[in-house]
């Protein structure tokens, strides 16, 4: 892929590896500088509004730091039934996630924002994929929930790891899945005069 030559400084204010192995793809030069933005989830929003203010915040908290940078904010929320799910955080809350979700299908929301720090222009979007889940046996949930692989997901699930074996299908961007909807963020960067 040939690159145009980069104005400004990208940053992704995440700490999230898969995160940044999915910018990584593009071939875009960028470095990594988490915004130590506190998340409210108690705001009354809905959850698709509520991850783009999210990514907003914490774009903003890292390009306030910078003279001129485009910086990428994301969160994501894993949704069923209306109600975001959260990180497990332990086996026993993991396996309880993991029962509601087997053979149902639930939604991955994906809020980004991407602020250009010398203008403090931006956008923000939210991209949604549908993800439906296997019929899971009590030994596949415990199995996988004793792997701690699920204990920091949203969900009680990581799609790039072991938790792809729990997925009957998805519907819509994988790498929404994963934390980034690169395709719909490379269209966003377009309009910063970045591009690919």
């Amino acid at each position: 892929m040939k690159l145009r030559k980069l104005p400004t400084r990208i940053i992704l204010a995440s700490a999230s590896p898969w995160r940044k192995k999915i910018l990584s793809t593009t071939g875009i030069p960028f470095c990594v500088e988490e915004s130590g933005y506190e998340e409210d989830m108690r705001l009354p929003l809905s959850p698709r509004v509520l991850a783009r203010h999210l990514a907003l915040g914490k774009a903003r908290a890292v390009a306030t730091r910078h003279n001129d940078a485009i910086v990428i904010g994301a969160d994501t929320f894993v949704v069923f039934r209306g109600k975001l799910l959260g990180k497990p955080h332990t086996p026993a809350r993991a396996r309880t996630m993991l029962e509601m979700l087997s053979g149902k299908t639930h939604t991955i929301l994906t809020g980004f924002a991407i602020v250009d720090s010398k203008t403090k222009r931006y956008v923000s979007k939210t991209v949604a994929t549908r993800v439906t889940f296997k019929k899971l046996s009590a030994r596949e949930i415990s199995d996988y929930a004793q792997t701690r692989e699920p204990l920091k997901a949203a969900g009680a699930y990581v799609i790039q790891g072991q938790g792809a074996k729990l997925i009957r299908k998805t519907s819509g961007d994988t790498d929404n899945v994963a934390g980034l909807p690169i395709a719909e963020v490379l269209k966003s960067l377009a309009k910063f005069s970045v591009r690919v």
